[in-house]
């Protein structure tokens, strides 16, 4: 077998010299560096060249065992672990798990504003040479005299970067031992001597834990000589790459033949903005560090390998079954968490499974099997660097024949720069079958300022999402997939809170109680009602595909690359389920996707909200409904932002709605205008997923608590919320040009809102001596919740209406509800409640008001 070295060794006279095992750890490459010509390409630190998970990880935590047996149980109990930025920070956090785990801290090339500095450093070798201490606890570094400090770092080569983080340590936090530790020990003889006096004079014991031991024998000249073999083969690679009859640029290229410059995707125009990928909610647990940046405590790591197993699960699912060799690509700094990604996918997946990371150091990429970096892809940075922006690099990835990349990167580089033309996402497409993004959110902590995006993640928020919990998701909540929708609810299924629908509309109406304190007794469709929903469905899939498709491309286009989808509890949640799907299937993209309550007269669910200012970016949040009637609830919506604005000082939330119908003119984001029957507006929880509307009662949800909902399990066997979505799923490819030509319309057409529907309800209000438009319920979906839910009176039906009105018909027939044809009305139908209760008072604001 060709060692990877050997193309270096022959042209420059370098020689690895160690033990047997050292070729078989190390690869050799040239690097344009004015202060080393060589660079040593490790094969098991995930940095480079890909490797399994399983033998990363494992190398770092067999290293971290054995520091545990030089320090003894109580030593190790004491010590504390600090890795090197960039290429150390996920085998330093490997090591200080095999070491108890420990608390762990990374230097890190990335200010954080806000955060005080602890100590910093020079690497006087590297690309990048300065290192910050930014951790969230100042004792982490100050603690104990007595406790051992631990400094990981790939390689141990000089020591000089090493003796220059003891010494400005030492100087503020004096300590008795320090230990270190590397892959390899690559020290000469003098480098041994010289740490062993450094000790002496610092007056502390300093240890050294390698894996392997050599050296690397660099003949005279040998810097300049690199650096002119790495400008001749780059200036071969522009050429290779330019135009013919143009001077060498920069270009995609595809691989090289033996021997010649490497492969390399360097485009800087010719990538699209949209490249097609799959986004996968991690559902990283909140609270928890993106890694050690600002620090990472045994208790971190307890909540890490709990939520481990649920996240690799999401990744298989996004990965498929077919793949059969899959790469798991870090983010620069970010190689802790990908890292632990990875090693759980590899339990999880036959597919064989590698890792490594993008750098931020130039390498020159040969295709030569006696070359470590046979390949590289070229892009510009996509976070907020230290240094300014500049190229990124991704080495070994191109041409190693992946069928899928999984790319993880914190939230901070989660930016147009990942995504646009000559990004990092489009510059692996060619290069893959599937590319899939994982975002990890950068942890901020307290008093702290991010460096980037995402603004949501200021420490207020952060603490407060910390308290609350997590999405309820299906099985255990809801009939949906867990993926589908995350609910930001609280579980209230084992309290009774169903009312006979009477005494709800008194109490409702006489101001006694508020719509959202109980809930009206589940609606027991007949076998005649089940069969007109389901003929409804058939002949109304196609339709409804076409107006998801419209109003999902429509908000792709306008709130994109990545918004978060977040439906009005209950009606909305199924049309928020089948815009994720329509963007996932037509796209690639997983957008998240979470139900939230809005309670009419009270407003939306204020910690909701701080959840996912916490976790997401408040200007990705796309509020998403099933239809308007009268845009009540699209007033209420942008009441309650502004109001949760001024009182959280959180902004950012645009209060517009995303409709599936808008046939009240209420909105400018909608699939159509048309008001037709939406089968998912026929039932109530048995098509939207068995939960029931949300309720709000002080006695039930508390200042810190979601609002609440139901779980009717034991509906399970009339669920018919999989097959509505299926059937409307199983359209969406006959409906795609014509989705496309619509979008193409709307998005240069004026779509104000008119408010023609609230016009007409205040019409139909006062002819039929009503005198409250919250009992006028325009549209077909209104009036069939009229008829469920309510006390209904009468209902008014345009003249000459079809099909959409049959359900609506028996719905009246079976509680004698008399049906009046009119003309000119702006709706289908309109339901008007009983006003028998009116008397004087209605609700408690002088209105009825009730849930979305």
């Amino acid at each position: 077998m060709v060692w990877s070295g050997s193309w270096v060794a022959e042209r420059l006279g370098v020689e690895l010299v160690g033990d047997g095992e050292l070729r078989e750890l190390l690869g050799l490459a040239l690097r344009r560096n004015p202060k080393r010509a060589h660079l040593l390409v490790s094969n098991v630190l995930g940095k480079h060249v890909p490797q399994r998970p399983s033998v990363v990880y494992g190398a770092g935590f067999e290293l971290g065992r054995r520091v545990g047996e030089l320090l003894g149980e109580e030593g190790a109990r004491n010590a504390v672990v600090l890795g090197y930025a960039e290429t150390a920070t996920g085998l330093g956090h490997a090591v200080a798990d095999g070491l108890g785990p420990a608390p762990y801290l990374h230097s890190t090339r990335r200010p954080v504003e806000g955060v005080a500095r602890a100590g910093g450093f020079e690497e006087s070798h590297s690309h990048a040479t300065s290192h910050l201490l930014l951790p969230e606890d100042p004792d982490l570094l100050t603690g104990d005299a007595g406790a051992t400090l631990v400094l990981v770092d790939d390689e141990f080569s000089t020591g000089n970067t090493v003796l220059n983080t003891i010494r400005a340590l030492h100087e503020r936090y004096p300590r008795k031992h320090y230990v270190i530790v590397a892959l390899v020990d690559m020290r000469t003889p003098d480098d041994r001597g010289r740490l062993a006096e450094f000790a002496e004079e610092i007056g502390a014991r300093i240890d050294l834990v390698a894996r392997n031991s050599g050296t690397v024998r660099l003949p005279e000249g040998v810097l300049e000589k690199g650096q002119k073999l790495v400008a001749e083969y780059e200036a071969a690679q522009r050429a290779a790459q330019a135009p013919a009859g143009l001077p060498g640029g920069e270009a995609r290229a595809t691989q090289a033949p033996a021997g010649r410059p490497g492969g390399e995707a360097q485009a800087r125009g010719d990538v699209p903005p949209a490249v097609p990928h799959t986004r996968i909610d991690l559902q990283w647990p909140a609270g928890l560090p993106d890694g050690g940046r600002h620090g990472f405590t045994p208790a971190h790591r307890a909540l890490l390998e709990t939520a481990l197993p649920d996240m690799a699960d999401r990744i298989a699912a996004a990965v498929g079954e077919h793949a059969r060799r899959v790469l798991v690509l870090g983010f620069e700094e970010l190689m802790y968490a990908p890292l632990r990604l990875g090693t759980a996918l590899e339990e999880r997946i036959d597919a064989e499974v590698r890792y490594s990371t993008t750098t931020r150091s130039p390498v020159l990429a040969v295709d030569d099997p006696g070359y470590a970096i046979r390949t590289r892809l070229v892009f510009p940075a996509h976070d907020d660097p230290a240094d300014g922006p500049g190229d990124r690099y991704a080495y070994n990835v191109a041409g190693g024949g992946f069928d899928a990349v999984v790319l993880v990167v914190d939230s901070t580089a989660d930016t147009p720069a990942l995504h646009g033309p000559g990004g990092l996402v489009g510059q692996l497409a060619p290069h893959t079958a599937h590319v899939l993004l994982a975002v990890v959110p950068s942890y901020v902590p307290s008093g702290a300022v991010p460096a980037g995006p995402p603004p949501a993640h200021t420490p207020h928020r952060q603490e407060e999402a910390s308290m609350l919990p997590e999405p309820l998701r299906g099985p255990a909540f809801s009939s949906y997939a867990p993926d589908e929708v995350g609910w930001l609810l609280q579980d209230l299924s084992d309290t009774e809170l169903e009312a006979p629908t009477e005494e709800r509309e008194e109490a409702i109406q006489s101001g006694g109680a508020h719509y959202a304190e109980s809930l009206p007794v589940e609606y027991q469709p007949s076998d005649a009602y089940q069969d007109l929903f389901k003929a409804a469905l058939d002949l109304s899939a196609a339709r409804i595909a076409r107006a998801v498709g419209t109003v999902t491309e429509t908000v792709l286009a306008e709130r994109g690359p990545r918004p978060v989808l977040v439906s009005l509890a209950r009606a909305g949640t199924p049309v928020g389920v089948l815009m994720r799907r329509w963007a996932q299937l037509r796209h690639g993209i997983d957008l998240p996707h979470y139900a939230v309550s809005i309670v009419r007269g009270r407003g939306i669910d204020a910690n909701a909200l701080r959840w996912l200012a916490a976790h997401h970016d408040p200007a990705d949040v796309v509020f998403v409904d099933g239809w308007t009637g009268k845009g009540a609830i699209t007033r209420e919506l942008a009441a309650a932002v502004a109001e949760f604005e001024e009182a959280d000082g959180i902004d950012g939330f645009n209060p517009e709605i995303a409709v599936l119908a808008d046939p009240g003119g209420c909105v400018r984001t909608y699939g159509t205008r048309e008001d037709f029957l939406i089968p998912s507006a026929c039932l109530n929880s048995t098509v939207s997923g068995l939960i029931s509307r949300t309720v709000l009662r002080s006695d039930l949800v508390g200042p810190d608590d979601f609002h609440g909902a139901k779980f009717y399990r034991e509906l399970a066997g009339s669920d018919v919320s999989g097959h509505f979505l299926d059937t409307v799923t199983d359209r969406f490819g006959e409906v795609a040009d014509a989705v496309d030509a619509e979008v193409k319309e709307l998005l240069t057409a004026d779509r104000a809102p008119t408010w023609e529907g609230w016009a007409a309800v205040e019409r139909i209000s006062e002819e039929h001596g009503i005198h409250d438009v919250n009992l006028v319920k325009p549209g077909v979906g209104e009036t069939t919740r009229v008829l469920l839910r309510r006390v209904p009176w009468k209902i008014l039906a345009k003249r000459g209406a079809g099909a959409d009105l049959e359900h609506i018909r028996l719905l009246a027939q079976q509680r004698g509800v008399p049906v009046e044809e009119v003309d000119e009305l702006p709706y289908t139908c309109v339901g008007l409640i009983h006003p028998k209760y009116t008397r004087g008072a209605t609700g408690a604001d002088g209105r009825a008001v009730e849930t979305k």
